[in-house]
């Protein structure tokens, strides 16, 4: 495992051009909006804080999540992503546990919800590994499972 290389970082000058580069794999590509699309999405919604995945040196993943409470009492996560060539490492993994690190930080944080696809297998079991339980809530075509801090 590589987790203990792994750090967020907000999204900066030098760093939001490297996030729009990266790419899932072609199987994940129909769960997941571009980067460049959640980039310019939180410079309209300024609640929602984007951070750049680094494992060492170099910029591998992206996140985002909102700052304010939203359905279910919970703030969300809204993006989690690893490009295709670091996935299988432990990576996204790790930077999730940062991301809930700084989430339970937010005022009140007492949930943590994510939605995604029931059909996306690897966000199923990110999350399940890491104490999100789904309670039956959906949204569309997602399904929202939360975690409890």
């Amino acid at each position: 495992m590589y987790t203990e290389n792994v750090k967020i970082v907000e999204l900066h000058a030098d760093n939001w051009y490297d996030c729009c580069e990266l790419e899932v794999s072609t199987e994940q590509e129909g769960y997941i909006e571009p980067n460049a699309i959640s980039i310019a999405q939180s410079k309209f919604e300024h609640t929602l804080k984007p951070y750049a995945i680094y494992f060492e040196d170099k910029v591998v993943g992206f996140l985002m999540y909102n700052s304010i409470p939203e359905e279910l009492d919970g703030y969300w996560v809204y993006r989690i992503m690893v490009d295709k060539e670091f996935q299988g490492k432990g990576i996204g993994k790790e930077a999730t546990k940062l991301m809930i690190t700084e989430m339970a930080k937010l005022p009140n944080a007492k949930k943590i919800v994510v939605g995604y696809h029931p059909g996306n297998l690897q966000a199923h079991n990110l999350y399940s590994n890491l104490g999100f339980i789904d309670n039956g809530d959906r949204f569309g075509k997602e399904m929202a499972v939360i975690k409890y801090i």
